[in-house]
């Protein structure tokens, strides 16, 4: 009996060598998990492609604007043809002021990274967009003139994107229905300060600046399309543009898509909290089921309850688009470079 026994151990340990085995040569054939080799700035730039043509769509003149992720312009020193394309502008924070806080001046090192991709996208025809972030006149000037020299229309403004800014250089008289005839624009995310829609939309129209760039939804109601065609004339009766703000690389817990079961039980496109901004988690914009909630799927399902379709239908003349760069984020985390 012992040597039987002895017997079938010996084959049940070859049985496992053998599995062990055949599964690294498995695993070999099959490659690395696709999962951790995702290339996040193509997903990207393939997600803001996506928006642009769901919208113009619906809109032929619809205006595509990503905020920050200047890299995404290029691939592997090439320009992102495709990408540059479908999309209308840039925006850039801190090009000047406002490193890590209000008033503080930006390194030279990071200014001069930042206007290496900025001048190569302008040569492309694009407008770009400074948001400088000031606490005095001294430093909106001196913003408002280095953008100048550039040829950049700029903003001086507070982090807080809470309150019409102080500041506005560069006035405009004529008309605006196109970006290359602006000369300025307000960068208002915050209105909570005023109460009511209808108080909020008062104090836009009486303003001058050539191009809002607000958010779509006031407390979590919708801009009308009459609030909305209100907003497009300036108080001197001239025409202008806006522009609906849209983050796509965080989820907001106060926004209307949010549900109160994701606390406990995340869907898989769900990320962490961002630490610096409660209410805001990061999540995994390549998947579709997010897709579906801002645009669409890439087949077209879920377009008619999308927010983007919910922007195009009150009558927004375009997106200014937040946490592109939140492909830096994924890639940091999973410690892989991407072109």
């Amino acid at each position: 009996m012992f040597w039987k026994r002895n017997i079938i151990k010996k084959i049940y340990s070859a049985y496992l060598i053998f599995l062990y085995f055949f599964l690294i040569k498995s695993s070999l054939i099959a490659g690395p998990d696709p999962r951790r080799y995702i290339n996040y700035r193509e997903e990207m730039r393939k997600f803001v492609i996506l928006i642009s043509t769901r919208s113009r769509e619906y809109k032929s003149s619809f205006i595509v604007i990503p905020q920050n992720a200047l890299e995404l312009i290029k691939k592997k020193e090439e320009p992102a043809e495709l990408y540059i394309s479908s999309i209308d502008g840039i925006g850039c924070e801190e090009l000047y002021y406002g490193f890590g806080r209000d008033g503080r001046k930006t390194p030279q090192n990071m200014t001069s990274y930042y206007l290496k991709y900025l001048t190569y996208l302008q040569n492309y025809g694009k407008k770009i967009f400074v948001i400088d972030y000031v606490v005095n006149r001294k430093q909106a000037v001196r913003s408002y003139l280095f953008s100048k020299k550039y040829d950049f229309i700029s903003a001086q403004t507070g982090r807080s994107l809470s309150k019409i800014p102080l500041y506005r250089f560069n006035y405009n008289r004529g008309a605006v229905t196109k970006l290359a005839e602006a000369g300025n624009f307000l960068y208002l995310l915050n209105p909570a300060r005023y109460g009511k829609a209808e108080r909020f939309v008062s104090a836009l129209k009486k303003t001058d600046w050539d191009i809002l760039i607000i958010d779509a939804f006031f407390h979590n109601r919708l801009l009308t399309e009459k609030q909305v065609e209100l907003l497009k004339t300036k108080s001197s009766g001239k025409r202008r543009l806006v522009i609906a703000y849209l983050s796509i690389g965080e989820a907001e817990n106060y926004r209307y898509y949010w549900k109160k079961k994701w606390s406990l039980d995340p869907p898989p496109f769900l990320e962490r909290e961002n630490p610096h901004w409660k209410g805001n988690f990061k999540v995994r914009y390549w998947l579709q089921d997010w897709k579906k909630i801002i645009s669409g799927t890439t087949t077209g399902e879920g377009f008619e309850e999308s927010y983007l379709n919910k922007i195009l239908s009150s009558g927004f003349d375009g997106v200014y688009l937040d946490i592109v760069d939140g492909a830096f984020y994924f890639e940091k985390k999973n410690k892989i470079i991407t072109k």
